[in-house]
């Protein structure tokens, strides 16, 4: 696990890049964190990929799995329903204190959507989130899914934002429960930066909208 700089000046947070993780003992890891912290714990944003798998949240419906095609399905802890992970998407989990940055998770939820709407605007992409769908969409197509489990004030889980991957995976699911819900992914937009450049930016986005 590598520590990346600050991005800005005064940041309290710690940004980590785990490079590709496999998901099963990176969510171990942030419940472990999340059960070790105490309240002088700085908060951690931590950037990754996985290989492909499936997460379903922890209400999630079986029949939002259309067809098996082969690709494992982890029941998680996480709010929400189904969707993929895959190489090619930027995951930020985000393990903060909610009490400290007091914010609630309708709040929070706000702010990570802002983040990755303020990121596309700096390439001239039109996008918004949705409050009774949380996420984020360019022309009605998710380009970035949102998933929290909130433990004793502290959080962890976060986003899957969309680069430049693989996305027929998406046609064995109802992405987040919706079904029909179109995907979409930045290299298909236009934006020719790669997962490094997007995730120090997203990194960067998170720290500000959050005061972290």
């Amino acid at each position: 696990m590598n520590e990346w700089p600050a991005q800005i000046l005064g940041s309290s947070a710690k940004v980590r890049h785990l490079g590709l993780a496999d998901y099963l003992p990176t969510w171990q890891a942030m419940k472990d964190f999340t059960a070790s912290r105490t309240e002088n714990t700085p908060d951690e944003i931590w950037l990754l990929q996985h290989p492909p798998v499936y997460t379903q949240g922890i209400a999630g419906k079986p029949e939002h799995l259309l067809y098996n095609n082969g690709i494992v399905v982890v029941r998680t802890d996480r709010g929400g329903q189904i969707t993929y992970h895959g190489p090619g998407q930027i995951v930020a989990y985000l393990l903060l204190d909610m009490r400290r940055l007091k914010l609630g998770v309708r709040g929070l939820v706000r702010k990570m959507e802002e983040a990755v709407v303020d990121l596309l605007w700096d390439y001239r992409i039109v996008a918004e989130g949705c409050v009774e769908a949380p996420g984020v969409y360019v022309e009605g197509a998710k380009i970035a899914a949102l998933g929290l489990k909130i433990k004793n004030g502290y959080c962890y889980h976060g986003l899957a934002f969309n680069v430049d991957m693989d996305l027929s995976p998406f046609a064995a699911i109802n992405p987040c429960g919706y079904a029909g819900l179109q995907v979409t992914q930045s290299k298909d937009l236009g934006v020719a930066a790669g997962l490094d450049k997007l995730s120090e930016k997203l990194a960067g986005k998170l720290q500000i909208g959050l005061g972290i």
